[in-house]
């Protein structure tokens, strides 16, 4: 029998990139984007390769231009870790694993280094799949943490909770990452948000573009841990925007988001060198009048958009920035 799972893109609507330090966010799941992961029963645990997991090039051309869209290591080290942790969480809890091998292969949709998840999303997938063949159940709110330490502590990649758990609740979710909440529990605060609130919303990412978010996200966290106030203050007020989005979508006033939006994007390049590249991208959608902020670490934005005359101008006008638009599919 083959196991076959899945987990989404995702896209941070208000409150990133908070989430790292112990903020609050809105987070809405992707749909039109995903990572599968295909399991089964075999003689010895085999993880299949994808072609971007390989070692032969062309030209030295295109490693580099494979290095540059892919990164280094593809998707094997990321299946690695999770089996990983996995054991380790089935260890801790004594939960004994029949011992039973598996072939696991993976395969993604999500565009590469545009802060839509796709790394976690294939881990997502991995526990979800683990669980069903081992007949093991862990908590929903508990997800999220286990999938987070098997990128930052075994493979270094900066990364905060946010996008674990919206890929493990789905649909819309506000979350609350107080320190003292997080220490006390183990996680934070997660609510719904029925998606039938949600105001118009398009997102829209460059398909020229290769960042990765650990390296964005790491001299940001060394001036957070070295206290420096400015940071902090900063982080503080981006976190804010996601309460006062949720209260404004509990509210009724769906309308309030497109300002919030903004401000949470302009609180963002007070700490963060946010690339021109990226800068143009968010300026042209306001220039057509939606609003427009990072859905996640870069190379992706997200907004709201009045009506389809609007939706024709971002199609047309972010084209021109090499940028794709698409409705999010969510559920």
């Amino acid at each position: 029998m083959i196991i076959e799972t899945r987990a989404y893109a995702r896209a941070g609507l208000l409150g990133n990139p908070s989430d790292g330090f112990f903020g609050k966010t809105i987070s809405i799941s992707v749909r039109n984007f995903g990572a599968s992961i295909s399991l089964y029963e075999s003689p010895e645990l085999h993880i299949e390769p994808e072609p971007q997991d390989g070692s032969t090039f062309r030209s030295i051309f295109h490693l580099r231009e494979s290095v540059s869209m892919l990164g280094y290591n593809g998707g094997i080290p990321l299946i690695k870790a999770g089996i990983k942790k996995f054991a380790d969480y089935c260890e801790d809890n004594n939960i004994k694993l029949p011992n039973r091998n598996f072939t696991v292969r993976y395969r993604s949709s999500i565009p590469r280094q545009v802060g839509m998840s796709g790394s976690s999303a294939i881990v997502v997938a991995l526990f979800r799949a683990l669980m069903q063949f081992y007949k093991v159940e862990i908590p929903i709110e508990i997800l999220p943490q286990l999938v987070m330490v098997s990128e930052t502590e075994e493979l270094g990649i900066a990364a905060g909770l946010q996008d674990r758990v919206i890929q493990c609740y789905e649909g819309c979710v506000y979350m609350d990452f107080d320190k003292t909440l997080i220490e006390r529990q183990g996680h934070g605060l997660y609510e719904r948000i029925n998606p039938a609130l949600l105001p118009k919303l398009y997102v829209a990412y460059n398909t020229n573009l290769s960042k990765v978010s650990g390296k964005v996200h790491s001299d940001v966290r060394t001036r957070f841990d070295r206290g420096e106030q400015d940071v902090i203050d900063v982080l503080g007020k981006i976190g804010n925007k996601a309460k006062e989005g949720y209260t404004a979508l509990q509210e009724g006033r769906p309308d309030d988001l497109h300002e919030l939006m903004n401000e949470n994007f302009n609180l963002r390049c007070k700490i963060y060198n946010v690339p021109e590249s990226n800068k143009r991208l968010i300026n042209a959608a306001r220039e057509c009048g939606a609003s427009a902020k990072f859905a996640g670490s870069g190379g992706t934005i997200i907004g709201i958009y009045k009506d389809d005359d609007m939706l024709n101008q971002l199609f047309v006008k972010l084209k021109k920035h090499n940028a794709r638009v698409i409705k999010p599919f969510v559920v």
